[in-house]
């Protein structure tokens, strides 16, 4: 089921670019090639997983790969696979892409998680809704092969009120009982908010996380200082690798960031093909 949605995913992007046809690539149909997917960069690996179902359906052979996870480096080989050249050379951007991408989340990620544990060993690193469109579910995969956690993963995983609703409905309890009235038990509720004040509202409500939008390390001490165990805290809000260590310092239990996907640098790779 897994391999059947990332196929006709992955088909989504490859028509986008080669669609109606690869005028060039067809000067190679009938040559057999080996592909092999080579670092340009370092990190950890994310994406491999997600295209070799693509690259079987598309009649080509994966010889040899590394695992989503691992920690590569330049001029390390993470893949090799073969078939007709006309097709290898149709999914090269599709697959380079994908790689270079998701890799470059995870490793995003992974340099979150490591900062932020060298102080709080418990905190867990989330991603945001700040992702590339089309893209979401990937990169989500890739967060948790970077050792972060997904988030929601859509605006119906859980009741998140955030400031907008807030300022419609008319408050932070407001919005609070209006949520749990519609609500199913099987959702849980978070709400957002920037001041101590409105944090103890929230909690007196009884709802089950509270995000922290904005706050500076120190407002957020103060909230963990008087709600630490009695619900979960988040952090959010232009959290980097350069300033989560002082966010985690503060005994957060999450810490979301939208760096990890909008402003994560691809890991950039190389295809080379080869007669055989």
């Amino acid at each position: 089921m897994l391999d059947a949605f990332l196929v006709e995913k992955l088909l989504s992007f490859l028509k986008e670019d080669a669609y109606p046809d690869d005028i060039t690539g067809r000067l190679a149909s009938g040559i057999n090639s080996v592909a092999q997917l080579r670092l340009k960069g370092e990190g950890v690996l994310c994406g491999v997983r997600v295209v070799i179902p693509f690259l079987k359906y598309m009649g080509l052979q994966v010889r040899n790969y590394r695992e989503d996870g691992s920690k590569v480096k330049r001029d390390d080989i993470v893949l090799t696979f073969e078939g007709d050249g006309e097709v290898v050379l149709a999914v090269e951007r599709t697959v380079l892409n994908v790689i270079s991408r998701l890799s470059g989340v995870s490793t995003a990620t992974k340099l979150m998680v490591e900062n932020a544990r060298e102080v709080n060993q418990y905190v867990r690193i989330a991603g945001t809704r700040k992702t590339t469109p089309g893209f979401r579910d990937l990169e989500k995969y890739a967060i948790e092969v970077g050792g972060g956690d997904p988030h929601r993963l859509g605006l119906f995983d859980a009741v998140l009120i955030k400031d907008n609703h807030i300022s419609l409905l008319g408050g932070v309890s407001e919005s609070i009982r209006k949520a749990k009235s519609i609500s199913s038990f099987t959702k849980k509720i978070e709400v957002e908010v920037s001041s101590l004040e409105d944090a103890m509202k929230a909690y007196k409500e009884g709802v089950d996380a509270i995000l922290l939008d904005n706050m500076t390390p120190h407002e957020v001490r103060e909230v963990v200082q008087e709600l630490k165990g009695k619900v979960i805290l988040e952090a959010s809000g232009n959290i980097t690798p350069d300033n989560v260590r002082a966010y985690a310092s503060t005994g957060v239990d999450v810490i979301s960031s939208g760096f990890i996907t909008h402003s994560s640098k691809a890991i950039d790779m190389s295809l080379d093909v080869f007669r055989f």
